[in-house]
């Protein structure tokens, strides 16, 4: 989607960080921007701020942990701009703890945030963004910790990790409705990730952990990038249709040290007695390698 000027974007976690900072950037671009989040106060207060600046905008709370939530923002969607071309499927919570210490409530309520609310804004807009033959492109905010596991923080690791995962798998199957995916795996940004529990539904049960602190990502938060500089890296992504999106380079070597250690892996197993007396087999087929990106 080299040209953006006059589609229409959404974006879930909208009303503050990287999800406000996105639509900022697509707004310069000349898009419109429907935002989605579960805080009515900050996502007026985030549509008033765009607006501002030139920038058509509107916004619909949404928990993009319900099915039905998300069904009624994307009729919400179309009925506003009549179209959407971009889906960024944004928000999350940070939560994590020692082993053995996470509550149960809190595994549901990151999976079902981090992990389904993907899910379901991509299966819910997919056909909505290959029905006016314009192209479209998902982003799927992941995490570095999509790539490499911070100790302490499984809970969200294994979400984002997901979102990579899944990520992949789809890029293959909506290339062929000419739409893109790009997953974003950013470092340490300023956002309030590290205030997450503020939003914890009380369905899922009473919260043990009312201290943000005790569960929240590193500090190193704290003192990330600017989100705008986020928002503009997405831009540049999604014009060039990259599958990944990354806005700390600093990480490369900690992530290809991972790499490095899967490969010796693969190795040690070509060495293996207990597989030596199997018959060679071949490579797997395409179907399970990540398709090129230009």
């Amino acid at each position: 989607m080299e040209e953006l000027s006059g589609k229409v974007a959404f974006i879930t976690g909208g009303a503050s960080g990287i999800g406000l900072a996105m639509a900022e950037s697509f707004g310069r671009q000349g898009m419109s921007v429907m935002l989605a989040d579960i805080e009515q106060g900050p996502l007026d207060d985030a549509v008033e701020r765009l607006r501002d600046a030139q920038i058509r905008a509107d916004g619909v709370v949404t928990d993009v942990a319900s099915y039905e939530a998300m069904t009624g923002a994307a009729r919400r969607t179309i009925a506003r701009f009549g179209k959407v071309h971009v889906v960024c499927n944004n928000a999350g919570v940070g939560a994590g703890g020692a082993i053995g210490t996470f509550p149960q409530g809190d595994w549901k309520w990151v999976v079902d945030v981090n992990l389904m609310g993907v899910v379901y804004g991509t299966e819910i807009f997919t056909p909505l963004l290959a029905s006016h033959g314009e192209g479209g492109h998902f982003v799927n905010t992941a995490s570095i910790a999509g790539m490499i596991s911070p100790t302490g923080m499984e809970p969200y690791s294994a979400t984002k990790f997901a979102v990579v995962a899944m990520s992949e798998g789809w890029a293959v199957q909506l290339a062929l409705m000419n739409i893109g995916v790009s997953i974003l795996c950013p470092g340490f940004v300023k956002t309030r990730i590290n205030e997450s529990r503020r939003n914890r539904p009380a369905a899922y049960g009473p919260d043990s952990r009312p201290t943000p602190a005790s569960d929240a990502p590193p500090s190193g938060v704290l003192t990330g990038i600017p989100a705008g500089a986020v928002g503009d890296r997405v831009v540049e992504a999604v014009k060039r249709n990259e599958l990944y999106i990354f806005t700390h380079p600093e990480f490369k070597a900690t992530v290809e040290a991972r790499f490095q250690r899967i490969l010796a892996a693969f190795d040690v197993a070509e060495e293996s007695v207990a597989l030596a007396s199997l018959p060679p087999r071949a490579a797997p087929g395409p179907g399970l390698q990540t398709p090129p990106r230009p």
